[in-house]
């Protein structure tokens, strides 16, 4: 057996217990009654730490200097090298975090998202703030052990977001800013009322859920690989390219609600379900920082994915001109007096709102933006736990002009936190601008593309994602996958101007 062999089998081992943290956490999040939260965290911390113990062992520094012996001088841009030098650098990486706090912060995980939901449902941000404060401590010193150059939150993002920094972040908001803000303004000051509100009417969840698993499907979900559960907070999660799950959560009235959750999320699961069957179990699809193995090489990229799916096409005026009768069908009553174009309009209306989940594309990324700087006060200490709710009130009255009436709506609103996912939401935005060039892309190098997705045929674009970002996992930064495929690293251009374009023949901007 080669030293790769060897290594690969390694790998795969690390892979399944990953998994099996996964599973655990799908169901808490899924099934789990809410008193199993205490034991399940204990579960998670136990598997966690023999995770990090197996990962950091004498055994996996003796077989990655066998195998960098023995590929050396291969093609630097391989599935094997990449594999390789990827391990290598995360094994340098964990060694650094103490096992201690790794433990802690999996066995303080489920009971803290089980506070978070109880205190969202209640209203309650007090509730909250002792577990919020003991997992802000336990980022603290994760970022302190892994070490920074410029801000704490340094440390933190590259977890999710490998080549964001807090600095390159500021370039990146700055320059969004100065094309949505005046759009924004633009389109408040023609917004008019549209005739008829489809959101004042009742959709049965379970024509919801059908309609929505159908929409996921056809544009390439495979349930055989697959399955939409609820959640209260919507999230894909993958165990292996072969089990790759959706979750959404509905509203009786709200359509797009559980509809565009969906969506979201087959995006998230088009990416997993693409990988390469030979990278399955392998570090290239191996998160060895313990949050769930994922296919995706960041967060942004497979944001991009998910971004991509839920607004570009799913929000498309041609997605609605082909499915709208599909819609009526379901829905004959509620959909009885509205055509193409009233759906169209509707799921794009552009209105300053509280929650970032339900937030059009123009002011989406102000959400982003609010988190991201949030994060970084309470990680440099210029914010105390105990301020969130005036802070996160006054930035949303600063940004988008709205006030959240209570904490439900306002600071308690995501998951992230309760989990430790500070660093995760800039992954959103770079995913955002992502998919603009992905897109773009794609219509240059398919010229039939914008038929097919007008017949509804989304093949073609699926392949294209398949052959240029999907299938290589982990192998390729983002940057990379963007130059492979674009020609260019990261830039805002195609993205304010699909935003510019769309909603400017929506609102009859000049």
């Amino acid at each position: 057996m080669t030293a790769y062999e060897q290594f690969e089998g390694h790998i795969a081992e690390l892979n399944d217990i990953l998994n099996s943290i996964s599973i655990l956490k799908w169901d808490a999040r899924t099934n789990m009654p809410p008193g199993g939260a205490l034991t399940r965290g204990n579960q998670l911390a136990t598997l966690s730490r023999i995770a990090n113990d197996y990962f950091v062992s004498d055994k996996t520094a003796r077989k990655l200097d066998a195998v960098e012996a023995e590929i050396a001088g291969e093609d630097k841009d391989s599935y094997r090298v990449r594999a390789v030098q990827q391990t290598r650098q995360y094994y340098e990486l964990v060694k650094r975090i103490p096992v201690e706090v790794t433990a802690k912060k999996a066995t303080l995980a489920p009971i803290s998202e089980q506070v978070w939901a109880d205190a969202k449902q209640n209203n309650d941000f007090a509730s909250f703030v002792p577990y919020l404060q003991q997992m802000l401590d336990l980022s603290k010193e994760q970022a302190d052990a892994i070490g920074y150059e410029g801000h704490p939150f340094d440390a933190l993002v590259f977890e999710y977001e490998p080549s964001a920094t807090a600095a390159s972040l500021k370039v990146l908001f700055d320059e969004l800013k100065a094309g949505l803000l005046p759009l924004l303004k633009r389109i408040v000051a023609n917004d008019k009322p549209l005739e008829k509100d489809l959101w004042q009417r009742e959709y049965p969840l379970d024509k919801q859920k059908a309609f929505g698993l159908e929409m996921a499907k056809k544009i390439g979900y495979d349930v055989q690989r697959g399955r939409l559960d609820i959640a209260p907070h919507p999230f894909e999660i993958s165990f292996t390219r072969n089990d790759v799950r959706i979750t959404t959560r509905y509203n009786l009235n709200y359509l797009p609600m559980a509809l565009f959750g969906t969506l979201h999320e087959t995006g998230h699961a088009l990416y997993e379900q693409g990988v390469d069957p030979s990278l399955t179990r392998s570090a290239l699809t191996t998160d060895f920082l313990g949050q769930y193995p994922v296919g995706g090489t960041s967060y942004g990229a497979h944001e991009s994915q998910s971004r991509l799916w839920e607004n570009q096409i799913g929000r498309s005026r041609e997605f609605w001109v082909v499915h709208f009768d599909r819609l009526r069908e379901i829905f004959p009553e509620q959909m009885a007096d509205a055509d193409p174009d009233l759906m169209y309009r509707s799921v794009n209306r552009v209105r300053p709102s509280l929650i970032r989940v339900e937030a059009d594309e123009v002011t989406y990324n102000l959400h982003i933006m609010l988190r991201t700087e949030i994060e970084m006060g309470l990680l440099d200490g210029g914010l105390k736990v105990a301020d969130l709710p005036d802070v996160w009130n006054a930035k949303m009255e600063e940004y988008l002009g709205v006030i959240p009436p209570n904490d439900s709506k306002g600071v308690l609103q995501d998951v992230h936190w309760s989990g430790g996912g500070f660093g995760s939401f800039p992954g959103y935005t770079v995913g955002n601008v992502m998919s603009a060039q992905f897109l773009k892309a794609a219509h240059e190098q398919i010229p039939t593309l914008d038929a097919s997705l007008k017949q509804g045929d989304y093949s073609p674009l699926l392949g294209w994602l398949q052959s240029n970002v999907y299938r290589h996992g982990r192998a390729y930064s983002a940057n990379e996958l963007l130059e492979r495929s674009t020609g260019k690293t990261l830039h805002v251009q195609p993205y304010l101007a699909y935003l510019e374009g769309k909603f400017s023949q929506l609102y009859g901007l000049s």
